[in-house]
């Protein structure tokens, strides 16, 4: 008896470390499932496509400048900002000068880095004589862009499904309706693309517009392109205009002469009656 008991006691001493040991095994969980998912160290993985960008480096903006300018020669003027725009990677977008001598003025539009503006505006101040009005302004078209972004994404994930069903289609008139779909796909993003290419462009690009006047130093006593005989004439053609116009008043009061002549006897026969 005392064999049978000590017996399942060593049985039992046996079984309990194996037990132990594999019970680990069974409870733990998977390696992959114990880690947790990395979690996002900033705000940024949080956006979606699209979303809006946060800082003002990121924005685009479109910065445009007017400026008139009093300057002491308007074509020299002309010439030297248009050399400043080129100097600072610009180029002119037009330009007009127009008059003579004192009568004479400018315009001239020029593109400028937009990391430039502020400079280019001091150096036209600096070429001024004086600056007799200034204004900038600025527009921000981020929203805009991102929104062709996204109807970009959509546009070209549309051409592609379309490319797929045409790989398939094998009747002629179902492949003249894709061809025509995707005409009219391919054809929305190009205008997308044109125009995301020009806010890019205004975005990098400002564009400042400029008025030149000359210095008035000495005007001459006579305006230049005064005529004593146009003078003459215009003093006839003053007279021939009053005579026409009474000539038509005269003429008016004749052929109505019944209708006054009628109120004027009355009102005379009235009087003399009283």
């Amino acid at each position: 008896m005392k064999r049978l008991i000590i017996g399942l006691v060593l049985v039992a001493l046996l079984l309990v470390p194996v037990s132990c040991a594999k019970a680990p095994e069974m409870v733990a969980p998977p390696a992959e499932e114990a880690m947790p998912p990395p979690m996002p160290e900033s705000d940024e993985a949080y956006r979606g496509p699209g979303a809006l960008p946060s800082t003002a480096e990121e924005r685009m903006i479109v910065r445009t400048g007017e400026m008139s300018l009093v300057v002491e020669e308007v074509t020299q003027a002309c010439d030297d900002i248009a050399q400043l725009a080129t100097s600072y990677n610009g180029y002119v977008v037009s330009s007009r000068i127009s008059g003579e001598e004192e009568e004479m003025r400018g315009w001239i539009s020029i593109r400028v880095p937009d990391g430039r503006f502020n400079q280019t505006l001091a150096e036209l101040r600096e070429l001024a004589v004086r600056v007799t009005s200034e204004s900038t302004s600025s527009e921000d078209i981020t929203e805009e862009y991102v929104d062709l972004e996204s109807r970009l994404k959509n546009a070209e994930a549309t051409e592609q499904q379309y490319l797929a069903l045409l790989e398939k289609a094998e009747d002629v008139e179902d492949i003249l309706r894709i061809y025509e779909s995707l005409s009219r796909v391919r054809s929305e993003i190009e205008q997308i693309k044109g125009r995301m290419q020009y806010l890019e462009r205004s975005s990098s690009m400002s564009l400042i517009s400029v008025r030149l006047e000359p210095e008035a130093t000495a005007k001459p006593l006579v305006r230049a392109g005064w005529s004593a005989l146009e003078a003459l004439k215009s003093a006839v053609r003053g007279i021939v205009i009053a005579g026409q116009w009474l000539g038509t008043l005269a003429i008016w009061l004749i052929i109505f002469i019944p209708i006054w002549g009628t109120i004027l006897g009355i009102i005379y026969w009235r009087r003399h009656r009283r």
